[in-house]
């Protein structure tokens, strides 16, 4: 029996062509994954809702990325890569459509669902496809391209989505970013069909190690490059465990451990949105006692499955689970504060939406220069990197804090407080999970770092509503933002604590 597994070969001309390819699907995603910051809450406005749908549009996506990222990497292996990201990039530009012509909020959320699915499909795919198609020595290369287009489109992003809102082209207004992938996603999708080599079958029983260069996981290929934005970091790790141990019948899913997490979180989200938005009354608190409750048989699930999602051995290394759980509350609280951030500049100052966004270049900044700068601390400083970085996070914080109660009012010194926040999170974006990995046996680091990869949606999909509900409370927009802040200032100070149970250093490809 065989499998779809390694790409043809492709002519070296034709290499920075189908990286090209790849790169447009990473930056679609990351357009889409943060239009909505800053646009939810003129969305709200528009179809009702209220601060329910603007908690479910920052969680949504996320939820949908994070349930199944590993699962579609697990079936890229299976089927095809070029297969799936054909349909991952299909189905992610008609749900965009459909997020485009929604008539209501449950329509609207759905959709992000959907696309947030297709871009898990399609995003571990594109990194296996590279390190199928590219030599060795030219993996390097081909990846430092995605840190400067990813940092970039994290800022675009929102920034775009302003610029369509307050430009109403043809009295479309926000539904024009949704739309506007029409042509972004269609014009990638030919490319694609074009340029993307064929998937050849490989005998099942072709011992390939997992450090092949087309192996799926490629995490240590993309790890040096992908600071400068999170989000490529995470998606480059999003690889599923190496072949060399199975072959094409080798390549299982474990179907049920994703529902159950996705019970899970859906649970977990809407006790938290529905509490805030309508009382703490029955129902949400089921929903979360629930949430609770599937949590716990995911766990047993990974346990005791056949093909779990992620390998029980990491689960009984303390370094990895200390780094699982750090990530959940580091990753949920940078969730949650650059929603209120967006939140507060639109609500508590009244900026346009092209404002806001430009009010987040700041951090944005941040996250590059010192995402670059840090590169060259880890092997030397290993985990005191990160609490480094989270004591800088706190000071930016807190100076946020300081400009909401007015202690420290204008424009500057906002600007000034979210350009620290930048550096914070530049410093701990890619370490945390370096760090993690530090004593990670190299035949786990596939499930290892795709585990990690799906932790920081489903936390980024917590924190957008965990924090929110504490921002949506009381109308109040200085006790709402203040609320917020002392929740992420609580929730790092937790990090710092969780920090010294991590590996002392991170993996040694770090040189």
């Amino acid at each position: 029996m065989s499998t779809l597994i390694r790409a043809s070969p492709v002519q070296a001309d034709r290499r920075w062509a189908v990286l090209a390819v790849i790169l447009a699907a990473a930056v679609l995603d990351l357009l889409d994954a943060t239009i909505t910051n800053v646009a939810a809450p003129t969305i709200a406005t528009d179809l009702g809702g209220g601060a329910a749908l603007i908690q479910w549009l920052g969680a949504a996506y996320a939820l949908a990325l994070g349930v199944l990222l590993v699962v579609g990497g697990r079936l890229g292996d299976r089927y095809g890569r070029r297969r799936l990201f054909l349909l991952g990039i299909t189905g992610f530009t008609l749900a965009s459509i459909v997020c485009g012509l929604a008539a209501g909020p449950g329509m609207l959320i759905g959709a992000r669902l959907v696309q947030g699915g297709f871009g898990a499909l399609m995003i571990p795919q594109g990194f296996g496809i590279l390190g199928a198609v590219f030599p060795r020595d030219q993996l390097g290369k081909a990846f430092s391209v995605f840190a400067p287009a990813l940092g970039l489109s994290s800022v675009g992003g929102p920034v775009l989505a302003g610029f369509l809102i307050e430009a109403d082209l043809g009295g479309l207004g926000w539904r024009a970013m949704f739309l506007i992938n029409i042509v972004l996603g269609g014009a990638a999708l030919l490319a694609a069909i074009r340029l993307l080599p064929a998937d050849a079958p490989r005998p099942a029983d072709d011992p390939r190690s997992a450090d092949d260069p087309g192996s799926a996981d490629v995490s240590h290929s993309t790890a040096d490059v992908s600071r400068p934005a999170d989000v490529s970091r995470s998606k480059s790790r999003s690889g599923s465990r190496p072949e060399g141990r199975s072959g094409a019948a080798g390549v299982a899913v474990d179907g049920v451990g994703a529902g159950v997490l996705a019970v899970t979180m859906v649970g977990l989200l809407y006790g938290l949105i529905d509490g805030s938005a309508h009382g703490w009354t029955l129902v949400p608190i089921l929903c979360l006692a629930g949430g609770l409750v599937f949590f716990g048989l995911f766990c047993v699930r990974q346990r005791t499955a056949a093909n779990p999602l992620i390998e029980p051995s990491l689960l009984r290394n303390r370094g990895f689970t200390a780094g699982l759980v750090l990530g959940v509350v580091f990753f949920a609280a940078v969730s949650g504060l650059l929603y209120v951030l967006v939140l507060y500049m639109q609500y508590g100052l009244r900026f346009t939406p092209v404002r806001a966004a430009l009010g987040l270049a700041p951090v944005a900044v941040g996250i590059v220069i010192a995402s670059v700068a840090c590169h060259r601390l880890i092997a030397r400083l290993g985990r005191t990197l990160i609490v480094i970085g989270l004591a800088i996070g706190l000071i930016g914080t807190g100076w946020l804090l300081a400009v909401v109660c007015g202690v420290a009012g204008g424009v500057w010194p906002l600007v000034l407080a979210a350009l620290v926040i930048g550096l914070g999170m530049g410093t701990c974006f890619g370490t945390v999970y370096d760090v993690t990995l530090g004593d990670i046996d190299p035949r786990e680091a596939g499930s290892a770092s795709g585990a990690l990869a799906a932790t920081q949606q489903l936390a980024n999909a917590i924190g957008a509503a965990a924090v929110t509900s504490v921002y949506f409370r009381t109308g109040d927009q200085t006790e709402a933002a203040t609320g917020s802040l002392l929740v992420v200032i609580v929730a790092t100070i937790a990090c710092c604590g969780l920090v010294w149970l991590l590996p002392r250093k991170a993996q040694p490809h770090h040189g």
